[in-house]
């Protein structure tokens, strides 16, 4: 009944609804962390945005599309969690929060991203999975600390020769995309620690036995008829990970791995992202 109530409240926007769906969360938190995901929200209270010192603001699993201009008065944000919402574009508001560290903004419904993102230098960790991009926006190039980047689960073909000069990144996740083959790019990206093309259409894996920062290549349910060389130490999970390089003609089924042994992936939801 609960969560039935909320989303009928959601609609009235009344002082006294939004209230409730904010069970009276009128002065500034003592941990600076606001967390309003899964509220069914539509908008985002304004008096939010006068909590000036917040650092971390979690709005997932809500309905909302715009966000205020107002939430340009926190200034001292480190994190903001947008994903799962209904997002067509990024507000351009969001590009004005230049201490960000961590963005989220999965499973909405973005097919660009503002060159306005250049603005928010201070950024390490950008999730972009499960919405509408048939290409990586060339911006997110000149993100020069980003150090984790997850484009999961959208629409992308291949990837921008710019994405090389992020030297500070170390973990790309690729995962459910329309890769046909294995990214160029990545190959002069010696600096790559993890490396996702889970669920795409690649082929053929060239060498990566070159990249000496490789810790994991993850390759699984590709039409490949090969497995990626790496150098010795690197662990891959695809067909044939843990045989010779080549498929050998009786092996065909991707090798069982068991839960005490599989990676640690991204997690597909997230109430409180860190």
């Amino acid at each position: 009944m609960g969560n039935s109530l909320k989303t009928i409240v959601a609609f009235v926007p009344s002082s006294k609804c939004q209230k409730y769906l904010l069970e009276d969360l009128e002065e500034m938190p003592v941990d600076k962390m606001v967390d309003l995901s899964g509220r069914q929200l539509r908008r985002l209270p304004l008096h939010i945005c006068s909590f000036r010192e917040l650092v971390k603001l979690y709005l997932s699993d809500n309905n909302l599309n715009h966000l205020p201009p107002e939430l340009e008065q926190l200034q001292n944000l480190q994190i903001l969690a947008l994903d799962f919402n209904n997002f067509k574009a990024l507000p351009l508001v969001v590009c004005t929060l230049k201490q960000l560290c961590i963005l989220y903004l999965g499973n909405n419904k973005l097919c660009s991203l503002p060159l306005e993102l250049r603005l928010l230098q201070n950024l390490k960790t950008l999730w972009i999975e499960s919405n509408c991009l048939q290409y990586l926006p060339e911006v997110v190039c000149e993100l020069s600390l980003l150090k984790t980047l997850h484009a999961g689960s959208n629409a992308l073909r291949t990837l921008p020769p710019q994405l090389q000069c992020l030297q500070e990144l170390r973990t790309i996740w690729l995962s459910g995309n329309l890769l046909s083959e294995f990214p160029p790019v990545l190959l002069n990206m010696p600096f790559l620690e993890v490396i996702d093309v889970d669920r795409n259409s690649i082929r053929f894996f060239p060498s990566l036995a070159h990249l000496p920062g490789l810790k994991l290549v993850i390759y699984d349910h590709n039409p490949c008829r090969n497995a990626p060389k790496v150098a010795k130490g690197v662990r891959r999970v695809g067909r044939w990970s843990e045989e010779t390089p080549e498929p050998r003609k009786r092996s065909g089924a991707v090798i069982d791995i068991t839960l005490d042994e599989k990676p640690l992936l991204p997690p597909a939801a997230k109430t409180k992202p860190e």
